[in-house]
């Protein structure tokens, strides 16, 4: 079955480890059949959430009119959210957590987001798997509170340079997750 799939990207290196294994993932994705959307959070205006809760008051998503709204529709249409991010001093890169933190507009204007599954592809520079809690905790409790299943994650260690992560199984394991889904 076809899914309509968003991967949101937090990278600002486009051609950085992350983007390496969110290219792997969205073709082997496409050759399976689903519709994938890509959003460059780091290319693309959206500041966190102001917690006005005025959400969907004017028809979009957020009232502070930028490039979420044009996420949120997406968003609103996926089957599955893909987030795909480095690791930035230990926690989830502000290129976008903006775009995470304002999915919070779609509890409070009371959209029915349950039932999407999820997926995090993840990578940092230090050999500790336990570097990367700081990203995956949050959406992994995110995921459980939307009533969204957990996909997979795409967890790899040790990559800092460009190209280290051709040295690791990081595209192999986010191809894997795209044919799981």
């Amino acid at each position: 079955m076809s899914k309509k799939i968003v991967v949101i990207t937090g990278s600002p290196r486009k051609n950085g480890n992350s983007f390496a294994m969110t290219d792997a993932f969205i073709k082997a994705a496409e050759a399976k059949g689903h519709t994938v959307t890509r959003f460059d959070a780091a290319f693309k205006k959206a500041d966190g959430c102001r917690a006005c809760e005025t959400c969907f008051s004017t028809g979009k998503a957020c009232t502070f009119d930028d490039d979420f709204n044009t996420i949120a529709p997406a968003i609103l249409e996926a089957d599955v959210i893909v987030f795909t991010m480095p690791v930035y001093w230990y926690s989830i890169p502000a290129q976008i957590k903006g775009v995470i933190d304002r999915i919070f507009s779609m509890v409070v204007g009371g959209k029915d987001i349950a039932g999407k599954e999820c997926a995090l592809i993840t990578c940092c520079e230090e050999d500790d798997m336990s570097v990367m809690d700081g990203v995956r905790i949050p959406i992994e409790r995110m995921a459980a509170f939307n009533k969204w299943k957990m996909a997979g994650e795409v967890l790899i260690p040790g990559v800092l340079n460009l190209g280290d992560i051709d040295k690791t199984e990081g595209c192999k394991k986010a191809t894997d997750l795209a044919n799981a889904i």
